[in-house]
C-alpha cells in the first residue's frame, strides 16, 4: 500500500519559523527562471532540476553564512 507523503505525515521538520514560505518562494523564483511550470504535468526531470537548483543556492547561502567556508 503507498504511502501518503503530504505536508501533515512529512517527517521533515522546519527549524526555521517562516522557512517554508520562503523556501515555496525561492521555488516559484526559480522555475520562473527555468521556463518550468511546476505540478503534476511537468517533467519529472524539470521538476527536479528546480530542486536541484534550491539545494545548490541553499549550500551556497550557508557556505557565505560560514564565511566562505568551502569542503575539498
Amino acid at each position: 500500500m503507498a504511502q501518503n507523503n503530504s505536508n501533515s505525515n512529512s517527517s521533515n521538520q522546519l527549524l526555521v519559523p517562516g522557512a517554508s514560505q520562503a523556501i515555496d518562494q525561492m521555488k516559484y523564483e526559480i522555475a520562473s527562471e527555468f521556463g518550468v511550470n511546476l505540478g503534476g504535468e511537468t517533467t519529472s526531470r524539470a521538476n527536479g532540476s528546480v530542486g536541484g537548483e534550491i539545494t545548490k543556492r541553499l549550500v551556497s547561502m550557508a557556505q557565505q553564512s560560514m564565511g566562505g567556508f568551502t569542503q575539498q
